[in-house]
């Protein structure tokens, strides 16, 4: 399914025409964001993947760098810091100095989506750069998924039915090599309603860190 498709979307992938009529939305509203498929962030030689849904308008579409300028990343490289997934300070943009340590972020469909909701469609058009870039990180043992959507969309890229993990915040389960490890996303709306909680999230991460150095 993967062997001629690279583990990152080109900037301007054409996969998808309605993510890519957004894409020119926004150019038009906005030239100076990034505008594209946002590529993955941190450590090549990852042992832990964090799999997000996709690009918020504000945040990886206009910074160009996942879970950066919008409110779901400020949770997320806190708790990777406090959990040692991450060094440097995380200033909401490109450059600052942040920088993931064992550990990668990347999202199931590259492009921002209308309302911040892909269609099933897309997700499945996108599919083949998160199998790419499963299969591009050698020493991969724990991937958290930030949502059920992310499940769902893991499990797919791994070959699997989408029951093979339950859903479920702190739910964990081994699948092909790894072990999936589920997380609520780090929304605003779920950290804003208390669904999930800072303890919750990084209690997720100290997990993964456990089953990483087991």
């Amino acid at each position: 399914m993967s062997h001629d498709v690279p583990p990152e979307a080109p900037r301007d992938c054409p996969r998808c025409p309605r993510l890519v009529a957004y894409r020119a939305v926004n150019a038009r509203e906005n030239p100076d964001w990034f505008n594209g498929a946002a590529a993955s962030f941190g450590d090549p030689q990852a042992r832990l993947l964090i799999a997000g849904l996709a690009p918020g308008r504000t945040g990886a579409n206009r910074t160009g760098r996942p879970f950066t300028g919008d409110h779901a990343g400020w949770l997320l490289y806190d708790t990777l810091k406090k959990t040692g997934f991450a060094t440097g300070d995380y200033d909401a943009r490109p450059d600052d100095s942040l920088q993931l340590v064992d550990c990668m972020v990347t999202n199931a469909v590259r492009c921002a989506p209308p309302g911040n909701k892909p269609l099933p469609v897309e997700e499945a058009t996108c599919r083949p750069f998160l199998v790419s870039r499963l299969a591009a990180l050698p020493r991969l043992k724990v991937i958290v998924t930030l949502g059920d959507v992310s499940r769902r969309n893991v499990l797919k890229a791994l070959d699997l039915p989408v029951s093979a993990v339950a859903a479920g915040h702190g739910v964990e389960a081994p699948v092909r090599d790894y072990i999936l490890l589920n997380s609520y996303h780090c929304s605003r709306l779920n950290t804003n309603t208390g669904r999930l909680t800072p303890d919750m999230f990084e209690a997720v991460f100290r997990r993964a860190r456990a089953l990483i150095e087991g």
